[in-house]
């Protein structure tokens, strides 16, 4: 028995929209936390799929929808985005107590660190950042209308509205004042561009969420926050996790294994594919900092009242750290 699948009722609402599934079936956790959960399960012909459905326990539904996620990997297959196929949504929560959707399984590997990253050739880690990079414009480059996206969000006012509600999380969630924080709110909002055109934002675009299979994206994964706006803040929140040898020495990011084109080169080749002028990249990597440290603040406050339940190895001290150091960084990438 895995937790988080009635096995029956989800192997009897499987069999009905899957016509090749031949069960029983065997189901695997293949990531957890207090993100999405991601099942992989196998049919008797050894067949491979993915079932996502919401953390266990109480959650914010919307912050889980998985009708949002299955509507926008289903709108992005056949696209230049790579994603793995859809084969059904079931929002009943009788079936399996929450929502749930049903993917096809994409072989390769999730890079979540330099470890892993090193397991690739020097080469394949070159080819490999430029294929991240020409993905994101492929992405930006999609008409959200075109393949039904066009009402996922307001495409207007991203940044404003982004501000707005981080700084009403800061606000509910500060323990203590932090004077950069204020800071880079204020200078957010002072300098804040112009949004030139709204795209189909992915929210959390990092080589973790990506299946890598020989040197290239196989599947773009986590579609959980993906939204419509500033297609600028996609770029900014990927530079401040594409972090090469020697500039953080505590930091296991995959891209810390070296190889990996810099940032320059990655900023070069968006903006020569999608046309779009990044000189003010460092505005957009400071607001994901900070949108970082807010969401950070949240998670260290939940902790400090023991909302989060089991707090063995969570180190305060170092996540309070972690928010001052976002916010530090931030507002150097502001003053600079």
């Amino acid at each position: 028995m895995v937790e988080g699948i009635a096995l029956e009722p989800v192997t009897a609402w499987l069999s009905e929209r899957i016509d090749a599934l031949r069960p029983p079936l065997e189901f695997s956790l293949i990531a957890g936390g207090h993100s999405n959960l991601t099942y992989r399960f196998t049919d008797q012909t050894g067949a491979a799929y993915v079932l996502r459905r919401p953390p266990l326990g109480h959650v914010l539904e919307s912050a889980h929808d998985m009708g949002r996620e299955h509507r926008i990997v289903s709108a992005l297959a056949g696209s230049a985005v790579p994603v793995a196929d859809t084969f059904g949504l079931c929002e009943d929560p009788d079936v399996n107590g929450a929502p749930f959707y049903i993917m096809g399984f994409v072989a390769g590997d999730v890079l979540h660190d330099a470890a892993a990253a090193s397991a690739l050739t020097p080469q394949q880690r070159a080819q490999l950042g430029e294929d991240v990079i020409d993905v994101l414009a492929k992405l930006h480059l999609i008409d959200p209308d075109d393949v039904g996206l066009g009402q996922l969000g307001r495409k207007e006012a991203y940044i404003a509205r982004q501000l707005k509600r981080w700084n009403k999380q800061w606000e509910a969630s500060k323990t203590e004042e932090i004077p950069a924080m204020e800071e880079v709110s204020r200078l957010l909002d002072e300098k804040m561009p112009e949004q030139v055109g709204a795209t189909i934002v992915h929210g959390d675009y990092r080589l973790g969420n990506m299946m890598v299979a020989d040197g290239a994206i196989a599947a773009v994964l986590d579609w959980e926050l993906c939204t419509l706006g500033d297609p600028l803040a996609d770029v900014g929140y990927l530079m401040n996790n594409w972090i090469l040898p020697g500039e953080e020495p505590e930091s296991t990011v995959p891209t810390t294994a070296g190889d990996f084109p810099d940032r320059e080169a990655l900023c070069a080749r968006y903006a020569a594919a999608t046309g779009r002028d990044l000189a003010g990249i460092n505005y957009y990597r400071a607001f994901s900092h900070w949108r970082l440290a807010a969401i950070n603040q949240g998670v260290y406050k939940r902790y400090l009242v023991g909302a989060m339940g089991d707090q063995e190895g969570v180190d305060l001290d170092t996540q309070l750290a972690g928010v001052k150091y976002k916010a530090d960084v931030a507002l150097e990438l502001l003053s600079g």
